[in-house]
């Protein structure tokens, strides 16, 4: 390999890598912004008013269908 290989090569290695970082930081921040529209709009849901139900109703789950 001659100089010019060597110094491409390294340049390229350089590259990925910064490539890879800056690709985890933008799907970092995405997924943070996803967590936080996820809790906005679990905040926003109404309050479950279940009054006419009976007590006993949903406290089993049948996982044999």
């Amino acid at each position: 390999m001659d100089a010019m290989s060597i110094a491409r090569l390294s340049t390229t290695i350089a590259e990925t890598g910064t490539r890879e970082e800056v690709s985890m930081a933008v799907l970092k921040k995405a997924m943070d912004a996803q967590a936080s529209s996820a809790a906005a709009l679990i905040d926003a849901l109404p309050p479950v008013q279940s009054t006419n139900l009976p007590p006993h109703l949903g406290n089993h789950v049948n996982t044999t269908a």
